[in-house]
């Protein structure tokens, strides 16, 4: 594997010289699934604690280069290297209704308010500074940044420590929600596909219709127009 998909704390550590104590890791996994919600991590680090010095762990990389197993293994080490952590979800009925852009905003601004819920962190970041570092282009974030400013940058989730463990931890639960949907569902293979549009799930689909889960707006992309499928 190249070097180049190690990630480091290059960035995180010019952001901090720039005059912001604290970085905040934001990354999203599940915006193409066509069932599940979509899920949002907020990985937080301070330049002032004394794990900013220590290694993370070794195989923490970009989620969607770790086989499941390994991300498992990463899970609760990655969550201990952190001064904080949390992960938003939007469910696939939200999606629906409001759009995957708003839903990735909310399920975004649910992480920060759950991750700025102690008063004396917020005094410290109001005090210190904090700015977020977002993976891709565009801030998606909009008014739910918790006024704190952003950071984008393609490929932070490769190349910056605080996203890859923000993007760890949101795969890991949002997998784990998807596996345990799989037992009320189990012909839909979500323990396999996650709620990825793989040809076993279009073919269930087909056969025995979505259920709740799925995000309905979604399926005609999908499913040819003879196709439309009543709610299961």
């Amino acid at each position: 594997m190249s070097s180049k998909t190690y990630p480091t704390l290059s960035l995180e550590t010019d952001l901090v010289a720039a005059g912001s104590r604290f970085v905040i890791g934001i990354d999203e996994v599940g915006r193409g699934a066509i069932a599940g919600p979509v899920a949002v991590g907020a990985a937080l680090i301070d330049s002032k604690d004394a794990r900013w010095a220590m290694p993370w762990p070794t195989k923490l990389r970009d989620s969607k280069l770790l086989a499941e197993p390994v991300r498992e293994e990463l899970y609760q080490p990655v969550q201990e290297w952190l001064v904080g952590s949390s992960v938003g979800t939007v469910s696939a009925v939200e999606i629906d209704r409001v759009g995957i852009v708003e839903a990735l905003a909310r399920a975004a601004g649910a992480a920060l308010s759950s991750l700025l819920e102690d008063q004396d962190l917020r005094g410290e970041i109001a005090r210190d500074g904090a700015i977020v570092l977002l993976d891709g282009s565009h801030n998606w974030l909009g008014a739910r940044a918790q006024g704190l400013a952003v950071v984008t940058r393609v490929k932070a989730d490769r190349d910056c420590v605080v996203v890859s463990a923000a993007s760890v931890l949101a795969k890991v639960e949002r997998d784990r929600f998807m596996i345990e949907a799989h037992e009320a569902h189990p012909h839909f293979d979500w323990d396999g596909n996650k709620g990825y549009a793989s040809e076993g799930h279009i073919a269930a689909l087909k056969q025995h219709g979505p259920v709740e889960l799925h995000r309905h707006t979604w399926l005609t992309k999908i499913l040819a127009e003879e196709q439309q499928l009543p709610l299961a």
